[in-house]
């Protein structure tokens, strides 16, 4: 039996290098459009496999040292119950944008393209179209950002939204946590020299304090990114207090979000405003399409002139809704107000906490716990405020629960500004 000769095998061709001229952000939409606005991004990560699972939500990463920083006040918020525990105000976009987005439906078929969202935000905060960045919502900003960042010395200023944490522990990076303590205004002390990447939020969730524009707009500084969490802006009147149109800072970030005022949670609409050169990178880093088609035409829709005079009178009468409430409750044994909010909510703190929570829950009225918050204890309470008739309800719902006295002498929680903190309770 004849045995074949063995053959090696031909040399392996060596990998196509970066210039090996496939274009694998290429996809065929660009000759459907006409091409000229590149929708293929296929992000660093996903390319490169760079061991980031940002879809990881692991106890020990995701709730840092004790606080279950992937706890959020959907969790709470069942059917059936006066849903004090989110800060969205409509169950549903109002009819003029139900419009908007159900004229959309038919063309589906065809892939996003976000030109005409981009140029409306644009216009609406005076600046360049690629200086905006649409994302699913904020929370897909902070994912960006975890991804595509590499700090060394990351700070995020809390109480505060705890998913930027949540995603930079989950992307492997060490975040150093600065507590403001009561009345929780922000420090510019407290920030160490060494942070290459602040995140923190104004107005801030869940106090509600407005910091001072000029105090955060002094935390930039070459070499470092300053994240500010703009979810919130648009409930303030005249968004006082907003960095939305600061061109001039190096390395400032804003994250703006439509949930709130719009009702479109469950769309995920919102956007990034800074460099170019930053954003491109973020935007490298972001899933092909990541924001469809109704998003950006809610986002073009919510950026109109008209929108927007919409908006402030919605945040005026908010105003009032919220000093009325806030006088209230004060006024109830066991409770006070915690802070000074500029927002769609209030922080409270009453001398059971917990058990206060199941006696509302008991009533119909569903809260938003403050325990997993950095800073926070479980005598915290967050509530949404309403209109006049559900902030009625609040009112006789706290009073029916609270049996207790006001407690006499400082809270357990007040204490100086700490210094930076790794995690743990703090």
């Amino acid at each position: 039996m004849r045995v074949p000769a063995h053959r090696p095998p031909p040399p392996a061709s060596p990998p196509p290098g970066p210039d090996a001229g496939y274009h694998l952000r290429h996809d065929g939409d660009a000759e459907a459009t006409g091409g000229g606005y590149d929708l293929g991004r296929h992000g660093d990560a996903e390319a490169t496999g760079g061991g980031y699972d940002l879809r990881y939500h692991g106890d020990a990463e995701a709730t840092g040292g004790g606080y279950d920083l992937r706890h959020h006040g959907d969790a709470e918020a069942t059917g059936g119950l006066l849903d004090l525990a989110i800060n969205v105000r409509l169950p549903a976009p109002p009819p003029w944008l139900r419009e908007r987005l159900a004229a959309v439906l038919d063309t589906l078929g065809r892939y996003p393209d976000q030109s005409a969202a981009r140029a409306a935000v644009a216009r609406r905060h005076g600046r360049r179209d690629d200086e905006v960045l649409p994302t699913a919502g904020a929370a897909e900003a902070f994912v960006l950002l975890a991804r595509t960042l590499r700090p060394v010395h990351a700070v995020c200023v809390h109480p505060s939204f705890t998913e930027p944490e949540a995603v930079l522990r989950a992307a492997g990076h060490q975040v150093h946590r600065v507590v403001l303590a009561p009345p929780y205004r922000l420090d510019a002390g407290c920030i160490p020299d060494a942070a290459d990447l602040v995140v923190l939020g104004n107005p801030t969730n869940p106090t509600g304090v407005l910091h001072d524009a000029a105090a955060v707009a002094a935390l930039a500084r070459p070499g470092r990114t300053l994240v500010v969490d703009e979810a919130f802006a648009d409930t303030v009147p005249g968004e006082r207090g907003s960095l939305a149109d600061r061109r001039d800072l190096p390395g400032l970030l804003v994250v703006r979000s439509l949930t709130k005022t719009w009702g479109l949670a469950g769309l995920r609409v919102g956007y990034l405003l800074g460099a170019p050169d930053l954003l491109a990178r973020l935007a490298a880093a972001q899933p092909s399409w990541a924001v469809s088609t109704p998003a950006l035409v809610a986002l073009e829709a919510c950026s109109t002139p008209a929108a927007r005079a919409e908006t402030e009178a919605i945040a005026r009468t908010l105003a009032g809704h919220r000093e009325r409430l806030a006088a209230a409750l004060d006024a109830l044994p066991g409770l006070r107000v915690a802070a000074a909010s500029a927002a769609s909510y209030l922080l409270l703190e009453v001398s059971d906490g917990e058990q206060v929570r199941r006696r509302l829950r008991a009533a119909g009225v569903a809260v938003r716990r403050g325990d997993t918050f950095p800073g926070l204890t479980s005598q915290h309470i967050r509530i949404a405020v309403r209109d006049e008739a559900d902030n009625a309800r609040t009112v006789a719902a706290f009073a029916a629960v609270l049996d207790g006295h006001r407690p006499s002498g400082a809270y357990p929680h007040e204490r100086p500004c700490p210094h930076e903190r790794q995690g743990g309770r703090s």
